[in-house]
């Protein structure tokens, strides 16, 4: 994690005209079990750019897949090469990966980092995998808009789904979709598992209640957005309608204003202070001319 914002740090933070630019457009795939994953990284810089990816798992460190240097071959890294599935494509101006037969395991966030000396670009793939079709899911529900906070409170958002009890373990992931955002963004997975979940009270009933909340502290504007769960079991994905995260406007008087009528009162007192001494002296003056 460090690595990747040391990279996003030096992409923001130097400043003046990049050498290099990521021209490939990032975004959130959806792709069956066991097909291949195709994520291509397209890009303008000098010859001599270090191109890398790098993939994060939810509650995972970021772990270093390939990278490459000018004409000089791919290395691999973590393993990654050991398995077969992941192949990565140097070109002049493009650094592609292949992830062969998908499996669960590979959904994730995938960076690709272009470098250039002190110049950096990096651009992000999300990864959900898809097991098939399956009915034992029957619903998310959220609510449609969270309780009202405060700029620096705190609040919890929740997700409810109705599930088989026979469906096995499930994954939850949280994606948030901020306003001018192209496609959401994964902020948070609950994993494998299903010890959130209450059988029905009905004896009969075949299914079961889970609940997964998603705390959120000490809220900024970077924060408001609409909020997804999004539920991943036997292959199935179903997304919520989503939860609206808005902020409590406060009465609270601009800076900016209370500065001007300060000043402005100021500056009115200082006036008729000065209008009323000036017309103390013409008076002083006429009563010392009329005794003469």
């Amino acid at each position: 994690m460090i690595g990747i914002c040391l990279l996003i740090l030096l992409t923001t933070t130097l400043g003046g005209t990049s050498k290099v630019h990521i021209i490939s457009q990032s975004g959130l795939h959806y792709i069956q079990y066991g097909k291949e994953i195709s994520l291509n990284c397209s890009f303008l810089s000098p010859d001599e750019a270090t191109t890398t990816w790098f993939r994060h798992a939810p509650g995972e460190k970021p772990l270093l897949i390939a990278s490459a240097y000018h004409y000089i071959p791919a290395v691999y890294y973590n393993g990654f090469d050991k398995t077969g599935r992941f192949k990565v494509l140097k070109e002049k101006n493009s650094f592609n990966l292949r992830i062969s037969n998908a499996e669960p395991s590979d959904s994730a966030t995938y960076y690709c980092s272009v470098a250039y000396y002190t110049d950096i670009a990096l651009a992000d793939w999300t990864v959900l995998i898809l097991k098939g079709s399956s009915s034992s899911l029957s619903a998310v529900l959220q609510p449609p808009v969270s309780d009202a906070v405060e700029l620096g409170g705190d609040t919890t958002l929740q997700c409810s789904i109705l599930t088989d009890v026979s469906a096995g373990d499930h994954s939850v992931y949280w994606f948030r979709h901020g306003s001018g955002e192209s496609h959401p963004g994964i902020i948070y997975t609950h994993g494998n598992r299903s010890d959130e979940c209450k059988k029905s009270s009905e004896t009969d009933s075949p299914t079961q209640s889970c609940v997964y909340k998603l705390p959120k502290r000490n809220l900024s504007l970077s924060d408001a957005g609409t909020y997804y769960c999004a539920v991943l079991i036997c292959g199935e994905i179903i997304f919520g309608n989503g939860t609206k995260l808005d902020f409590e406007e406060k009465c609270a008087l601009d800076p900016t204003i209370v500065v001007l009528v300060v000043s402005n009162i100021i500056a009115l007192s200082v006036a008729l202070f000065m209008c009323r001494k000036h017309s103390s002296h013409h008076k002083d003056a006429a009563e010392a001319h009329a005794y003469q």
